[in-house]
């Protein structure tokens, strides 16, 4: 059961884009904030059924107040954008700099990102291990 104070990445476990993006999360967050689950979990199907959402690979999802009365769901560009907020200088002021940018905008090159990217960045036939010192940082292991 996560913390309820810390995040929770949802992402595609397959992509190689997402893997990388969990990859640089990971070497970034030294103050212990996220979790991950991949969107192929149980855990994930759990949660985006109790926002009735239908479950989209081409989505990133960031889980906040994880099973509280709060919780709420931050998707594409919201999503990464939070991310990087939460992350050590100098990522914070990308984050804030991206929230600039409408977020029509900003969702509509997520999703030009996000329908190319195993043709770009690949596609794992299974979801990589974590690193075993990472391993509770993984939700769904």
């Amino acid at each position: 059961m996560p913390a309820l104070s810390n995040p929770i990445a949802l992402y595609d476990g397959v992509c190689g884009l997402c893997n990388r993006l969990v990859q640089f999360i990971l070497r970034r967050d030294r103050d212990d904030q996220f979790r991950f689950a991949s969107l192929q979990s149980p855990l994930a199907a759990e949660i985006l059924q109790r926002h009735a959402i239908a479950l989209d690979l081409n989505t990133v999802y960031v889980v906040l107040d994880y099973q509280q009365p709060s919780e709420h769901l931050l998707a594409r560009s919201s999503a990464i954008l939070f991310v990087l907020q939460k992350l050590r200088h100098p990522w914070p002021l990308w984050g804030n700099v991206g929230h600039l940018v409408p977020r029509p905008l900003r969702d509509a090159m997520y999703n030009r990102i996000a329908r190319n990217r195993y043709r770009i960045w690949g596609k794992y036939d299974t979801c990589p291990l974590p690193d075993p010192k990472h391993r509770h940082k993984f939700l769904d292991v």
